[in-house]
């Protein structure tokens, strides 16, 4: 049976004047797959979110969508298409309410689940509360939720758990992992937290200055030395 796949990128490549941040990149993630994607800073994660998502410029390659060729689509043809994203700083409007938020972004999106998305991120009871006045954490969860309004095919989250406790942190990964998969949504995660990476993952592509070093289970990239060596400290 032929695997389907939910998100490709093919030849990916973006350069910003002399500094390519994208070198020739091929990506495939699977319908129903978490995938991280890994790599210290400059290696070309956003940069490649960014390109999937529609919200690049000056870029060559192909992106398909379950087949569908996605790269001449706008990033709001795109969200309307099933393919959400979140920011590494939150998407938020600080002096609006949590349900008014969820709403604006509910009628473009043309679903109306913002009651299940509260109950799912348990912001249920900060409906009423500015985002401005509630903890970072759940300013972290109100724009997951922006993300997953409308019930999105394919989520490309961008350092959901940054600034977060590791408590916190956890707690946020598993949740998404619970509600993916009760779902059957596609996750691409950027993600630097290793502990979250390697207990939610099915599987992690390694990026180092724009192109692909390593690909592969949680096992199977624990066992490359350079990885290890160069981007996880240890093992993990």
């Amino acid at each position: 049976m032929t695997e389907i796949l939910a998100i490709e990128g093919t030849d990916l490549t973006r350069p910003f004047g002399g500094f390519i941040a994208l070198k020739g990149v091929d990506i495939a993630v699977p319908r129903g797959e978490i995938r991280g994607l890994i790599g210290p800073n400059g290696a070309g994660k956003s940069t490649l979110i960014d390109v999937l998502s529609g919200r690049a410029s000056h870029w060559s390659g192909t992106v398909r969508m379950f087949g569908a060729d996605i790269g001449a689509m706008t990033a709001q043809r795109r969200r309307r298409a099933g393919l959400a994203r979140s920011f590494q700083r939150t998407n938020i409007f600080p002096d609006l309410t949590v349900i008014d938020q969820l709403e604006i972004a509910a009628r473009a999106a043309e679903t109306p689940n913002v009651d299940e998305i509260m109950a799912e991120l348990n912001l249920t009871a900060l409906a009423l509360r500015r985002a401005a006045d509630i903890s970072y954490g759940d300013q972290r969860r109100l724009d997951l939720a922006l993300a997953l309004i409308g019930r999105p095919k394919i989520l490309l989250l961008d350092e959901p758990a940054a600034g977060l406790s590791i408590r916190e942190s956890l707690d946020l990964a598993h949740g998404l992992k619970d509600l993916v998969a009760r779902w059957g949504v596609t996750v691409l995660l950027v993600e630097h937290d290793m502990e979250v990476v390697f207990s939610i993952c099915d599987r992690i592509t390694v990026l180092h200055l724009g192109a692909i070093l390593a690909e592969g289970t949680p096992d199977e990239i624990r066992r490359i030395p350079e990885v290890v060596t160069a981007y996880l400290g240890t093992s993990v």
